[in-house]
């Protein structure tokens, strides 16, 4: 599977859902879902009834938006939904009336510092009504009385959310976690579920040994309710996970732990990161943000990091209309796609290994050492050796990898060629 292909489909994906309107509930994310579901055919939805209680949270309400607007006193359509979904604050309050511009200021989002953008602000427990512009044309709004009508519905429905199955050899679980909750942004929300459609097409083409676990839920309440509804089975089945978002800019590479920093999931993914991308910054989980913080929580605390490119926060564009289709490219989801590959290429091919001989075996009856030896000739097979001399039943690839200097990519085919000849057993 060419990295540059699949990026390349992966933006159009991204460019067929970018309009849709998605929340933490709603028809936008059950039409998200079924363009998803051509991908994964394989994908369950399930819903959660509103008023559900799932640990400290509660289930809200459904929320659907039909329309909104606002028109200036001139009759102009100034702020318009259906042009761009941006425009209302997320879970707004119905509203249908006149108001002069003084009131009307009240409820407007804008942002001083960037005033060419929209932001994307919500309001998901607090009610209120509200419409998000850029600061530029609020600086422009004349007095007078302005119409605004807000068209939404909120009704005991459910929130939405699904998940995939890959089959392994073993019980033991990969967790990937995406969320579906934002509308029209297009690297922080809809690269990592696209990103998670390409990882399950690349991995239903592999022979596995871990099984696989597809997770797509609104950001927080979401995966606070799939953990309660599955916190068992998480507990006792998953072996790495990782949320996937921001994956899609071409800007950075950024990597964020688990909480425990330390875990098999860090390892791997720090040292793929050092050998594939050397430029990558490492964040401390004390600067989270997204699903991580539940998977990895007291109580849940599931070996979950996150491999970015322009972590959130962290970029200008982050939840404004400038996170669009522009700022995601096909080479920037590429590149993710690639990293995400090695990272689980690796935790497939992590284990503890032993050698099976006392002393160095006797490489060379096996044709795996020069027959002729003098000055430098043992150079070539420097890594051999040094593999075989780690290989002690305590550590595992990743750990050899990191004390002898070299990609364990790299000892992946020598580790193959070892145990062919039987000079390599496994331990874990």
């Amino acid at each position: 599977m060419n990295p540059l292909d699949t990026g390349r489909h992966m933006h159009d994906l991204i460019s067929e859902l970018f309009p849709e309107c998605r929340s933490l509930s709603g028809n936008g994310v059950r039409r998200t879902l079924a363009v998803l579901k051509r991908e994964i055919e394989s994908l369950e939805v399930h819903e959660v009834p509103s008023g559900t209680c799932c640990f400290d949270w509660t289930v809200p309400d459904e929320w659907n938006v039909l329309n909104a607007f606002v028109i200036d006193p001139a009759g102009e359509r100034i702020l318009d939904f259906q042009q761009n979904n941006l425009h209302l604050l997320g879970y707004s309050l119905p509203f249908d009336g006149e108001i002069p511009l003084e009131e009307l200021n009240e409820h407007l989002f804008s942002l001083p510092e960037q005033p060419d953008v929209i932001p994307y602000v919500t309001s998901y427990y607090s009610p209120r009504w509200g419409f998000c512009l850029a600061h530029s044309q609020r600086e422009r709004l004349r007095p007078g009385m302005y119409r605004v009508k807000i068209d939404t519905e909120f009704s005991k429905g459910s929130l939405t959310y699904a998940e995939a199955f890959l089959p392994g050899e073993e019980e033991r679980e990969i967790l990937l976690s995406t969320y579906i909750c934002h509308p029209s942004l297009a690297n922080d929300n809809l690269s990592g579920p696209t990103l998670m459609a390409a990882l399950w097409k690349w991995l239903a083409t592999q022979r596995r040994r871990f099984s696989y676990r597809f997770v797509f839920v609104p950001e927080t309440i979401g995966a606070i309710a799939y953990i309660s509804r599955n916190f068992e089975a998480l507990r006792r089945k998953t072996y790495a996970g990782y949320v996937l978002t921001c994956v899609g800019d071409e800007r950075a590479v950024s990597f964020l732990p688990s909480r425990r920093g330390d875990a098999l999931v860090d390892r791997v993914s720090r040292h793929v990161l050092r050998y594939a991308a050397p430029e990558y910054k490492e964040y401390s989980f004390l600067e989270r943000g997204s699903d991580e913080r539940q998977y990895c929580s007291p109580g849940v605390d599931l070996p979950v990091a996150s491999i970015m490119r322009s972590k959130y926060g962290t970029y200008p564009e982050y939840h404004t209309s400038a996170d669009n289709l522009e700022f995601v490219t096909p080479q920037g989801l590429a590149k993710s796609f690639d990293l995400y590959c090695r990272c689980l290429d690796l935790l497939e091919k992590n284990r503890v290994y032993q050698t099976t001989c006392c002393c160095e075996p006797q490489l060379g009856k096996r044709g795996l050492y020069p027959t002729l030896s003098m000055k430098g000739s043992a150079g070539d097979v420097r890594v051999y050796m040094n593999l075989l001399a780690y290989a002690d039943g305590e550590r595992d690839l990743v750990g050899i990898a990191e004390h002898i200097g070299v990609s364990a990519e790299e000892l992946v085919p020598l580790v193959e060629k070892f145990l062919e000849h039987g000079l390599l057993r496994v331990c874990e």
